[in-house]
């Protein structure tokens, strides 16, 4: 059975530990060691994730019989719901569990009366591919310094349809 829950501060290890693993395959042939291992020490850690929660990220976890297969963390702005992190293990991804973060996400854009998803994704990283699929759009490309790296990114939105019931 496959179930997606509110993480709660006793869950903040189980999502660092996740991290860990998915990093390094998900950025491996798109960043450096270097930079992966920074990002992993600065938004990845327990203080990290926690740091994120009291900023406002609901981060909500994806598990299948009880094992957390992955996770994704939301932010809610003005006019929009934004998909800050999400993230599946590597062996559970083509199971359909990117679809069921996205489906849980725009259900909660609804019930916070939101018409916008949005999210960031690195340029370079194939999970572009599935948010087109997903029908998310481009609107904008942006290179953003954090710290002594460059984000390439893209920033892709969903318009959410309030009137249809899912």
């Amino acid at each position: 059975m496959t179930t997606i829950e509110l993480a709660e501060q006793t869950d903040i290890r189980s999502i660092s530990n996740m991290a860990h693993i998915i990093w390094p395959d998900a950025y491996g042939e798109i960043l450096s060691k270097e930079q992966i291992d920074f990002m992993l020490d600065k938004s990845y850690t327990v203080e990290g994730l926690a740091e994120g929660m009291v900023g406002g990220q609901f981060f909500y976890i994806l598990k299948e019989d009880g094992i957390g297969q992955g996770f994704i963390a939301l932010k809610t702005l003005e006019n929009k719901l934004r998909i800050e992190k999400l993230y599946l293990m590597p062996n559970v991804q083509g199971k359909g569990f990117g679809k069921a973060l996205i489906d849980f996400a725009i259900e909660k854009a609804k019930t916070k009366g939101k018409d916008i998803l949005e999210l960031n994704v690195n340029r370079n990283n194939p999970a572009y591919h599935f948010y087109l699929k997903q029908g998310f759009q481009i609107i904008e490309t942006v290179d953003i310094p954090y710290y002594d790296y460059v984000l390439n990114d893209y920033v892709m939105q969903l318009a959410i349809d309030r009137t249809a019931s899912s």
